[in-house]
Order: structure tokens, then C-alpha cells, then sequence
């Protein structure tokens, strides 16, 4: 947050998921490449265990980016899905449960979206299910998934590729984030708090780690600087400080999300009248453009499907921006995923 088509010869996500893989880490020669350190044996364990699962499926079933987006209407009172190859909305709006509202929404596997509402001071967790169609089929409470404190503008979800885990910022006054991640499987639960005011943004999963962009209130040089650091989250909870830096964002780019492989950084940044997607290796500044669209606005946020290997850009203009495929209008929408 600062977050989410086409069968047009080989889909554009397999180029991304190809161009991840061909990166090759550049050293530790900079601060960032101490970024994750001994998390990453354990974020590549994992991603070698859901490579495994996803290798039973056919490879082009695997790379197909998807095809239809869940969006939050701007008052948050429904949900809505659209096909992204005809802009089109696809079955009847999802209402929101009585006296809440919808907030943020992320993919949780094939056909499934988590969904955040906020009522009373607590924030509750839904799941929708979509038919193959891309037809609203379920909406239903998560059980015993709530977080309390205030969900705000700045407030951001990600959730696990398998749908278990869900991290969650609120806000408490004066800017100060709370970061609560927890099992649905388990119901274990950890918070981790700043210490300072700051926007903590843009989440994301590869394996156990946790990557977001960290944007302080106070600026240097008149200027916001943000960092995307990482989050161990299977060590002990506490201080948001325990998490390390990966890499400084250049200026106008405003979210990020952690490459499957949990080696390299994708951001989405304005590039003279297009928005460019672009990837870092860790322990490089030197990025790698994937994509180019033109747009006459700045990516505001940049999500992953639950493959980690298609991505979407939402921007300022009221647009959704997507690899090798038409804009898709998204005025009306306060967040989306896909």
C-alpha cells in the first residue's frame, strides 16, 4: 500500500517470472545487501516447497496471468469484480457485512481474495470465493482473525500464497504503526509496533518473510526517503526495528513487493509519460526495466497475484495498468488485487 491478463501468444508473466529468475545477486559490496541475511535459506525452503506444489499443475496453467480483479468500491461498501480483457464488471456487487465497510483486499490463492472490514475500532477478516468465471460464489467471516485499533487511509494487508497468514498495519495517533501478523491454521498471533511516526506500506510475502515500504514522517532534505526492509516474521515480535533494509527507493516511487525468489525488489515508478515496473537484485541499485505502459499518472500501488509472478499497478488517473493488456478504468475503486 503505500497494493493485485491476456493469452496473447507467451503471457507476459512468464516473461517476468523469467527475468526474476535470470537476475543473478551482485555481491555485498552496498547497506542492502544485508538486507534478509539468514532469512533467505529459509524464505528459498519455503518457495522450493510451494515450487513443488505448483509443478503438479501444467506450466502454461501456471503462468497464466489471471483474469479478473476484485476491487473495493471508494466508500467501502462492496465489492466488485471486473474482467480485466473487457473492463466489464462480472456478476452482481459483493456487499459489505452490516455497519462495516471494506478496506483493503488480497489475493489468497486461485479463485480466492481476503477482504478487510472496519467497524467500532476493530478490523475483521472476510474470504471471498470466486467460480471460474470469475462470478462472486462465497463471501464468508474469517473465524477468530480480528485486529483491533484504526484502520486508516495508510492502513495495508498482504496474505500468504496459501491463504494462512494475513499481515495487517493499523495506526495508533500520532502516526504510529502497529503491525499484527497471524495464522488463521494456528491462531498464532504477533504484533510488531514503530517507534517513530512513519507509513508502513506496500506488504508483501516471499516464504516467512515480510517485506514493506517504510516511509517516516520526518523528511531529509524536504523530501520523503523510502526504504523496503524485510521481516523475519518467525522470529520473536516487538519492535518494527528488528526488520532490515533491502533497498532505498528512488525518488517517486512509492511501493514495492518482494520477488518470489526473496532476492529481488519489483517497484513501480513514474518514467517521463509511462509508469515502468522495474526489478532489483539485491545488493544492486542498478534496476531492470520489465515493463513500460503509458499513463498520465503515478503509481499509487503495485500488487502481486498469489503466484508472485503477475503484477498490477493502480494509479492516480484511475487506471489499472497490466503488462501486454488495455488500462482497465478503476476510478470507482478504493483498492484492488488480483
Amino acid at each position: 500500500m503505500d497494493g493485485k491478463h491476456k493469452d496473447r501468444g507467451r503471457p507476459p508473466a512468464g516473461r517476468l517470472a523469467t527475468a526474476w529468475r535470470g537476475l543473478a545477486p551482485l555481491g555485498v559490496a552496498s547497506l542492502v545487501a544485508l538486507a534478509i541475511g539468514g532469512g533467505v535459506d529459509l524464505v528459498h525452503d519455503q518457495q522450493r516447497a510451494s515450487k513443488k506444489e505448483r509443478s503438479a499443475k501444467p506450466a502454461a496453467e501456471q503462468d497464466r496471468a489471471p483474469r479478473y480483479v476484485v476491487g473495493i468500491r471508494k466508500n467501502g461498501t462492496a465489492l466488485v469484480v471486473r474482467d480485466v480483457r473487457t473492463g466489464r464488471d462480472v456478476g452482481l456487487p459483493v456487499a459489505a457485512p452490516q455497519s462495516q465497510r471494506f478496506q483493503r483486499v488480497a489475493a489468497a490463492g486461485e479463485n480466492e481474495y481476503i477482504v478487510s472490514s472496519f467497524a467500532a475500532g476493530k478490523v475483521g477478516f472476510q474470504r471471498l470465493r470466486l467460480r471460474d468465471d470469475g462470478r462472486p460464489s462465497e463471501l464468508s467471516s474469517v473465524p477468530g482473525a480480528t485486529v483491533p485499533g484504526a484502520s486508516t487511509a495508510w492502513s495495508d494487508m498482504a496474505v500468504t500464497a496459501d491463504g494462512d497468514k494475513i499481515a495487517y498495519v493499523t495506526y495508533k495517533p500520532g502516526g504510529i504503526g502497529r503491525l499484527d501478523v497471524f495464522s488463521i491454521g494456528t491462531a498464532q498471533h504477533k504484533v510488531w509496533t514503530a517507534s517513530v511516526p512513519a507509513r508502513v506500506s506496500s506488504l508483501s510475502w516471499a516464504g516467512s518473510t515480510l517485506s514493506f515500504v517504510w516511509a517516516p514522517v520526518k523528511k531529509v532534505n524536504g523530501r520523503t526517503v523510502r526504504t523496503v526492509r524485510a521481516l523475519e516474521t518467525t522470529a520473536s515480535d516487538g519492535d518494527l526495528k528488528v526488520s532490515r533494509p533491502v533497498l532505498v527507493l528512488p525518488p517517486g516511487s512509492v511501493s514495492a513487493v518482494l520477488g518470489p525468489d526473496g532476492r529481488t525488489v519489483v517497484s513501480s515508478a513514474p518514467q517521463g509519460g509511462n509508469i515502468a515496473v522495474q526489478t532489483y537484485t539485491i545488493g544492486s541499485s542498478r534496476p531492470q526495466v520489465l515493463w513500460k505502459q503509458p499513463a498520465n499518472g503515478r503509481p499509487t500501488r503495485l500488487d502481486a497475484d498469489h503466484t508472485g509472478n503477475h503484477l498490477l499497478v493502480l494509479a492516480n488517473d484511475g487506471k489499472l495498468y497490466i503488462d501486454g493488456a488495455q488500462p482497465v478504468q478503476a476510478e470507482d475503486f478504493l483498492d484492488a488485487a488480483w
